[in-house]
């Protein structure tokens, strides 16, 4: 399976640094291919300019755009790693998901009804947030993370999504809290791998 890992963490002592280590380290064992897109490595422009809009709608984007766009379109499972960052994505991966999930790419409407373009491609999602998972059900967070990522952006454009994983209460995660969920992480990578093979 080719994969593109997709990843917005500023620091590489972040748990979102480890996940990407774990992951990248647990697929290459495996023999899958594998290619990461740290944004905030490659400076990637997350401004959503009136060019950029201007040419989504003649289906022209721009060269950092087509590049990104090049990685989806090879990929057979597509990787999110980011925190949750005042009930949202960082900056940086809302816009390259404004920029590079381009209409004509990502999405487009016939005759009035929506239509996502990445049918056919496989997703997982790993977030880290502070709050306690128990807290996001409360308020009923979970569920506006659902709509607004999940359904609003993942499958929207047509994804499907294996797994989603919020790690709660990050910044003050245990040696077994990291341990556990680093089970969890491998456990779905070797099921899904699994369920390709059959």
């Amino acid at each position: 399976m080719k994969n593109l890992v997709i990843y917005a963490h500023p620091n590489s002592g972040s748990l979102n640094h480890f996940f990407k280590q774990t992951l990248v380290e647990n697929l290459q064992e495996s023999g899958q291919e594998i290619v990461i897109r740290d944004l905030n490595e490659i400076n990637f422009n997350p401004v959503l300019s009136l060019e950029d809009m201007n040419g989504q709608r003649i289906g022209k984007v721009a060269d950092d755009v087509k590049i990104e766009q090049d990685f989806i379109t090879w990929a057979d499972r597509i990787i999110f790693i980011y925190p949750i960052w005042w009930t949202g994505m960082p900056a940086i991966m809302k816009g390259y998901i404004d920029r590079v999930f381009s209409y004509g790419f990502a999405y487009r409407y016939d005759q009035g009804v929506q239509k996502g373009l990445l049918t056919g491609k496989k997703t997982i999602i790993i977030n880290s947030h502070g709050k306690s998972n128990a807290e996001y059900e409360a308020i009923g967070m979970d569920k506006a993370l659902t709509l607004t990522s999940d359904i609003g952006i993942f499958i929207y454009s047509g994804l499907e999504i294996q797994k989603h994983f919020y790690f709660d209460k990050a910044d003050r995660a245990s040696a077994e809290d990291i341990l556990k969920w680093e089970y969890e992480l491998i456990s779905i990578l070797k099921e899904n791998e699994m369920h390709e093979k059959l």
